[in-house]
């Protein structure tokens, strides 16, 4: 492990923060497949008594439905435990009376079943993946366009992620397309709003610095987490680059090989629980 400063602050953490794709597994054809070591990690901080929570910016499933496929690689999660960007992007809709254009994954749409989409006036986009066609670009930019007061919604910012057969474009490469095309500047919902973190640490009942976030991501996994307080630790797995650890704004708190290797240094230095897992 590397890191920029001491590690004495692994003592001090009461909370884990788990990012999912490219931590937990890799996604792929046929689901995907567990990177070596992460279902015994998980279940390994699960057993600690510490409180875990899963934070994802997956789109490409229903977050029942994501739970499952988890389950069948061999992990232990309730789906309560889960966070992703739909769940908290409906509640905003609901509130503020918004009817949504959707340029999302085919098997996200039961997700928004309830919510009322006659006569939109709002876009919302997500991990489309083959639904990112010239044609439903399109359609979402006249939505959008075509709005008196145009309003984005991109669950997630991603720029891209790694599938088993390599590397693929996330989001926000079409969310800045969108925000280009009509000058708009879209509201991020999930990772790394300050709001999507907050939401999950007040379920998780700890304060910032007592929580630990691991991820691949550099930009909004760890500096997400940073932004709000906590400490961002980052693997070599999933979307890492080595040129990560060279980047000029954002630097982790510490830089480990995998999940595995990360719930061993956060284990063997913390100090015996004293409270039940939550």
């Amino acid at each position: 492990m590397a890191a920029g400063s001491g590690m004495e602050w692994l003592r001090s953490v009461k909370g884990v923060i788990l990012d999912m794709c490219g931590v937990l597994y890799d996604s792929g054809e046929g689901g995907g497949h567990a990177i070596r070591g992460s279902v015994e990690a998980v279940r390994r901080l699960m057993d600690s008594g510490l409180t875990v929570r899963f934070c994802t910016n997956e789109t490409q499933n229903t977050r029942v439905r994501f739970v499952q496929k988890l389950c069948v690689m061999g992990f232990s999660i309730s789906v309560g435990h889960v966070f992703s960007p739909a769940p908290a992007l409906i509640h905003i809709l609901r509130e503020r009376h918004l009817r949504p254009h959707l340029l999302v994954h085919d098997d996200l749409i039961p997700e928004f079943d309830g919510v009322d989409m006659s006569s939109p006036n709002c876009v919302v986009i997500g991990d489309a993946a083959d639904n990112f066609s010239y044609q439903k670009l399109n359609e979402a930019f006249r939505v959008l366009i075509g709005l008196e007061k145009p309003l984005l919604f991109s669950l997630g910012q991603g720029r891209y992620y790694k599938e088993t057969d390599g590397l693929k474009l996330d989001v926000g490469v079409f969310m800045k397309a969108l925000e280009y095309a009509c000058d708009v500047q879209a509201e991020v919902v999930g990772k790394p709003s300050a709001e999507f973190f907050q939401t999950v640490l007040s379920d998780m009942k700890l304060q910032p610095h007592e929580v630990v976030m691991i991820g691949d991501d550099l930009l909004n996994d760890v500096g997400g987490a940073q932004r709000c307080g906590m400490k961002g630790l980052q693997v070599r797995t999933g979307k890492y680059r080595p040129s990560d650890e060279q980047h000029p704004s954002v630097r982790a708190d510490a830089y480990v090989d995998d999940l595995a290797a990360a719930v061993n240094a956060i284990l063997t230095d913390h100090p015996p629980i004293r409270t039940r897992h939550q």
